[in-house]
């Protein structure tokens, strides 16, 4: 019956005006009709779909059903008398006409028909109230188009101008009329159809009953968008939450704690305005309901488990979420107003007030649980933090082994403009169902103030509703004028317990309005007249809300007063306070706490991280271990059995020194997560994680997950399309726990400025803004090699750029409050902002990616992972690198012939990355291996200042060269060039003065796309370098 209701609510087919067109007749041998469209098979076929239907409707697709309720089949002859319709018999009882009938016509028996007069033995004819059906389905059509496009009609905006889908139209098909029927027909009673629950325990109401009840469900202060989910059962439960008249009702002292926190929300943001009226704080004038929306979705949510609830949102509205969601002290806000006041423990430049993020654990009373909030810190970049609160609640689910999100869960808070217009909304969206990526449902509520800055939503989407991204992943959208408090607990409990019940996204819309300019410094009168002539009459909604419920007798005035009266003496309280510089830490902000890892200030020596000669070989046969049937490739069959030559040899290759180090950290009982697109095999077919059987679909292995029963766990995936949320993720998966390797791999370096917003916003500067360290690797395959412009380049210019170290300075041990080092190296780390390396060996690989986690602080690594190198013999370690007592390389000195006789040496050439193998190939082609001495700097930054002024000391005679395949506007060059002049400038070197190039000239594109360009380029670059 669904299918029939939903194709006649549509107009494009006409409605249900064919009905009376329709005949509905049995018929034997003598009238049947010739079946010309139908063979044996099928015949056979659609008789035994009709037995199978008359005896039960719901037995059969509905496809089947809607057929033979239509009697668009014809029974053969052989099978005797077609029956009416169970369902038709049943409303015709119900309806009572079958009394008023001739009694030839009434069925006997069910299925049984008498021979009607006039026709042939056999054949029989059911008269049919024509009009009584049509009535009848076109009440179902009616509540049908109602479920479908109420919403259009819905009165969300609070200010009375406009549709919150921007179209004020009325459709036609939300008339009665429409169905044929007229103003008399308003008080005829009619079944209630099942497709609703307005009925309640009714079973039979007027139209004018049915329409007005309909109105009030979804054309009043409520608009709901959900028929598109592909769902009944979905459907049928938002239908109950929001059409039975039972559902909507809130006890006594559900009203009066949402009183209370309306009161907190509106009068916080009064007293910001009176003490700090010349302040940027983006108020959430306009929208105060958002605090009681949040509050018990949050109430909803821990009465069902929900421990941790994990938040990201913009700033508009923060400062009040920190205080009444979260719960903040409110010293710890207002101290931050204070220009007078610099944080005790500053060690960073901070951020403004509107961005900070928080950490709290308290006791929720509605539910008497201990609820964890945690508000992520965001930049102005208003969406970008979606992803990292999503990673963040997907770590919190996997350390807690919460597989089905029943403890952690995820809100974000969107602005109306930034979610239709920012691609990461829907970037995050699309993680959201993801096995390896979902957090089982996050619950989305738009501050919706219908203006963007000083854009008009007209101006700023093509789409409706601002809502509409959401629709992707059938997500229910549940649009709410935000001045009807009433309305606004009702949705934001069901959606709640939607997310608990169903661990699906979904999507409150809280349409309100923004009581000053975008921010309280702003002038909105200059590009919004007629809006803020309008809002300033409009009377705020805690006043219309107290007097409605006054009015009614829900609470007295003088209990208001009080409530109001108490949070004055709150706030005037805490301001008082609030001038100690006690609460002015930057680690109040914190948003993510480490418990026990930060211990001691050092001093810390730098970390050996090599392992047992055992360990490795271990490892290295374990991780090719296949389970008992499985089924491998045979090419990779023999990329296994080189890889076992391999471990004979001791020796290994970039793929092989991967899964020693990831298998290493595993063992010693660490989590290890490598996500990215195609990183289960790897961009280069080089690294074969997970294993595929070649005769089962969809059986795979992931052997590392099998290397000791005491192991850590080892997450691998392969990513969505996505680089700014995907990365995002990893970030914040990252900064959950500092005991675990989280990896993300770019396809190709080059794509990684799609999520440059999360390197710079995030990755660079989170531990200076938000005090918060992150390991998170980023290994991005980087390398000239022919590929063209878009497969050759990541940019590690941008990265070094982005480095916080001083060109200008040596760096030194220095000694603070925070530092306590004696070894130059852990100084450097301790103090840069991310750990940048272009790595030549595959032990030095292996060193890195366990220095991560051997180091006592945390810092991002990024590294330009190789391409060509993956295959390169000459790109192999030994067991040797890697065994117990090694280390990472911050440098690799020369080590050939030129060591022999240093003061013979002419040129000194510095290099970084892949270009090593090209310049040693080449200087041994020129047989120039005692003139020209080679230096690889394996860390770009910090920048390893010993280490070089040991080299340049070495070679004092040699000129100096910095060598690269990249542009010369491009790559390390403009970096370390300053760096080795600032160095020689100190050792009084006269060299300082004359530091040679050799490379690309400086260009617009990354690489060449033409082969022959790619190739005389390459030959140009390698004749500079080894010219004396």
């Amino acid at each position: 019956m669904e299918r029939i209701v939903s194709s006649l609510s549509r107009p494009s087919i006409g409605s249900i005006r064919w009905l009376p067109q329709l005949k509905l007749i049995t018929r034997s041998a003598h009238r049947a009709h010739a079946e010309s469209f139908l063979n044996a098979s099928s015949s056979n076929y659609i008789d035994e779909m009709y037995e199978q239907w008359s005896k039960d409707p719901h037995t059969v697709h509905k496809s089947w059903d809607l057929f033979f309720r239509n009697q668009h089949y014809q029974r053969p002859p052989t099978l005797g008398i077609t029956p009416p319709p169970p369902a038709l018999i049943e409303y015709y009882q119900k309806t009572g006409f079958f009394q008023q009938q001739p009694a030839h016509i009434v069925p006997q028996q069910q299925g049984q028909l008498q021979p009607a007069p006039g026709y042939a033995s056999g054949v029989q004819e059911l008269p049919l109230d024509m009009q009584a059906i049509q009535d009848h389905m076109a009440i179902q059509a009616l509540v049908r188009s109602y479920q479908m496009r109420g919403h259009k009609l819905a009165q969300l905006d609070p200010l009375g101008l406009s549709s919150a889908d921007l179209d004020a139209e009325r459709p036609h098909d939300l008339t009665y009329t429409f169905y044929n029927f007229n103003e008399a027909d308003l008080d005829r009673k009619f079944t209630v159809p099942q497709i609703t629950f307005i009925g309640g325990q009714e079973k039979e109401l007027s139209l004018r009953e049915i329409i007005k009840r309909l109105e009030d469900v979804y054309c009043h202060t409520i608009g709901l968008e959900y028929m598109y989910i592909n769902s009944y059962e979905k459907c049928d439960w938002i239908r109950q939450r929001f059409e039975d008249p039972a559902q909507k009702k809130l006890d006594i002292k559900e009203i009066r704690r949402a009183v209370k926190r309306l009161i907190r929300a509106s009068k916080f943001e009064d007293y910001l305005k009176k003490k700090w009226s010349s302040e940027k704080r983006f108020g959430l004038e306009g929208c105060e309901a958002l605090i009681p929306a949040m509050k018990i979705v949050i109430d909803t949510a821990a009465n069902k488990g929900v421990d941790t609830v994990i938040m990201g949102m913009p700033h508009r509205g923060r400062l009040n979420v920190l205080a009444n969601v979260t719960r903040k002290p409110l010293e710890e806000l207002f101290c931050q107003f204070d220009p007078k006041l610099e944080p005790s423990d500053v060690s960073g430049s901070g951020d403004v007030k509107y961005h900070l993020g928080t950490s709290i654990e308290r006791l929720n009373r509605a539910s008497n649980t201990m609820v964890k909030f945690v508000l992520v810190a965001n930049p102005s970049h208003l969406e970008a933090v979606d992803p990292v609160v999503q990673g963040k609640t997907r770590a919190e689910q996997f350390y807690r082994g919460d597989k089905h999100g029943d403890k952690a869960m995820s809100i974000l808070i969107h602005g109306d403009a930034a979610f239709a217009g920012q691609g990461v909304v829907y970037e995050t969206f699309h993680l959201s169902d993801l096995p390896a990526y979902t957090t089982h449902g996050t619950i989305h509520i738009i501050c919706n103030n219908q203006i963007g800055f000083t854009t008009d939503p007209r101006m700023a989407r093509s789409s409706p509703y601002c809502t509409d991204v959401a629709r992707v992943v059938n997500a229910p959208i549940f649009h709410v004028n935000a001045d009807d408090i009433d309305s606004v607990l009702h949705v934001a409990k069901v959606a709640a317990e939607w997310r608990c019940t169903f661990k699906k996204d979904v999507v409150i819309d809280l349409v309100g309005y923004r009581r000053h300019g975008h921010n309280e410094t702003d002038e909105p009168m200059f590009t919004q007249p007629f809006m803020y002539k309008k809002i300033h009459k409009q009377p705020p909604v805690l006043k219309k809300w107290v007097e409605k419920l006054i009015n009614e007798g829900t609470i007295q005035r003088e209990w208001y007063e009080a409530e109001e009266a108490k949070y004055q003496r709150i706030l005037d309280d805490t301001f008082a306070n609030s001038k100690s510089s006690a609460y002015a830490k930057d680690k109040n902000w914190l948003d993510s706490p480490w418990k026990n890892f930060f211990t001691s200030k050092g001093p810390f020596p730098y970390p050996e991280t090599g392992v047992s000669e055992e360990t490795l070989k271990t490892i290295g046969i374990k991780a090719h271990e296949l389970p008992q049937g499985f089924v491998l490739h045979r090419g990779l069959i023999r990329v296994f059995e080189k890889r076992s030559e391999m471990l004979q040899e001791r020796e290994v290759d970039w793929g092989l020194a991967e899964s020693m180090a990831i298998g290493s950290v595993l063992l010693d009982g660490n989590h290890v997560r490598l996500s990215g697109q195609d990183v289960e095999r790897g961009t280069f077919s080089h690294r074969h994680h997970v294993l595929h059987d070649q005769e089962k679909d969809l059986v795979f292995h992931i052997p590392m997950n099998y290397l000791s029963p005491t192991q850590g766990h080892y997450s691998i995936c392969n990513s969505s399309l996505s680089e700014f949320a995907a990365l995002g993720f990893e970030l914040g998966y990252s900064i959950t726990n500092p005991n675990s390797l989280i990896m993300w791999e770019a396809q190709f370096g080059d794509f990684a400025n799609n999520a440059q917003c999360i390197i710079d916003q995030f990755i660079c500067s989170g531990q200076a803004k938000w005090v918060r360290q992150s390991g998170l690797v980023l290994l991005l395959p980087h390398g000239y090699e022919g590929q063209g412009p878009e497969h050759s380049s990541a940019r590690l210019e941008r990265f070094l750029q982005l480095a916080s170290e001083d060109e200008d300075r040596v760096t030194e041990i220095k000694e603070t409050k925070y530092h306590h080092h004696t070894d130059l190296a852990m100084s450097q780390l301790d103090d840069t902002n991310l750990i940048i390396a272009n790595i030549t060996t595959p032990a030095n690989y292996f060193h890195i990616l366990r220095r991560q986690l051997a180091l006592p602080f945390r810092k991002p690594l990024i590294i330009m992972s190789p391409k060509s190198l993956l295959r390169l013999p000459a790109c192999r370690s030994t067991f040797d690198e890697m065994i117990t007592g090694t280390s990472f390389k911050r440098i690799h000195p020369e080590g050939g012939a030129a060591t022999e006789n240093p003061d013979g040496v002419k040129k000194i050439i510095f290099c970084s990355g892949k270009t090593y193998y090209d310049l040693i190939e080449e200087r041994h082609k020129n047989k120039l291996d005692f003139e020209i001495a080679i230096a690889r700097i394996e860390q770009l930054c910090p920048f390893p200042f010993d280490l070089i002024r040991e080299e340049l000391e070495k070679y004092k005679n040699a000129k100096v060269c910095f060598a690269q395949e990249e542009h010369k506007n491009m790559g390390p060059y403009t970096y370390c060039k300053p760096r080795l002049a600032c160095l020689l400038r100190s050792m009084d070197d006269p060299r300082a003065a004359e530091i040679n190039y050799a490379g690309r000239d400086s260009a617009a594109s990354t690489a060449a796309g033409i082969k022959s360009s790619h190739y005389l380029e390459q030959k140009t670059y390698m004749e500079q370098a080894m010219a004396l």
